[in-house]
């Protein structure tokens, strides 16, 4: 298992947001670049970044500044925001992103989706956003009335095997994680046989002492980002208890 340092992009600075709410923003740098040289400086091995402009306009907006962290890491970078087309998946490999994340898209345009995975199967993650038990997707913005299991139907019919599952209720809130909750789905899910890495919720070092415990089901990752920036936890611990 590993610790993914996330990295959201706000117009054009490195934000975090509470449960998704840009009225609920606080800026950490003005300088994203640095901040993801800095993480990997601290020794990640994968960058977890997000263009949330992207996510609530349906289109990334972030290009150049993508650009430039991708040229100035070495380490993987998995992205998301506003990925709803082949082409910009096309784009977003053509710059040197190594994991793509998709989620409205499967769907809003399923048959869209279905191209994407077609062509870069191995680079696709799907994100399963979920908002009091149901799955929320365009940014969060909207919660539909499907069964998790129900999307992942979906999920694992286009040949995906690798997810992002986040608890919205508890993003950005710095009230501790829900292992109840999450270990309810990933039992719920366990027969899917996906690679999962989670999110949502992580304050301190105790709650990844927790998340070390569904290593069993195919947990492989998990993301931190309001607790490293607010420093409630610090990176180099949480990779030893992975370690």
């Amino acid at each position: 298992m590993i610790i993914i340092p996330a990295l959201d992009l706000h117009q054009g600075k490195c934000v975090s947001l509470t449960q998704g709410r840009l009225d609920k923003e606080t800026v950490y740098s003005n300088e994203p670049v640095f901040i993801a040289k800095l993480w990997q400086s601290k020794g990640a091995k994968r960058l977890h970044l997000i263009d949330l402009d992207g996510a609530y306009s349906g289109a990334v907006q972030h290009w150049e500044i993508i650009k430039q962290i991708r040229n100035s890491l070495s380490i993987k970078i998995e992205f998301g925001g506003g990925v709803r087309s082949l082409k910009t998946v096309s784009e977003l490999d053509k710059i040197g992103i190594d994991k793509i994340i998709i989620g409205t898209i499967v769907l809003s345009n399923p048959k869209e989706a279905k191209e994407i995975v077609k062509n870069f199967k191995e680079k696709i993650i799907v994100a399963v956003d979920v908002k009091e038990n149901k799955i929320a997707i365009g940014g969060w913005k909207e919660e539909l009335p499907i069964k998790i299991t129900e999307f992942l139907e979906k999920v694992k019919s286009l040949g995906v095997k690798e997810i992002i599952l986040t608890d919205i209720d508890k993003e950005g809130m710095l009230e501790g994680f829900n292992f109840d909750k999450i270990y309810s789905i990933l039992n719920e899910i366990k027969d899917f046989n996906f690679e999962i890495i989670l999110s949502g919720g992580i304050t301190t070092i105790e709650d990844v002492k927790k998340v070390k415990l569904l290593e069993s089901f195919k947990v492989k990752g998990l993301i931190i980002g309001k607790a490293l920036y607010a420093e409630t936890i610090k990176f180099e611990e949480a990779v030893k208890i992975f370690s």
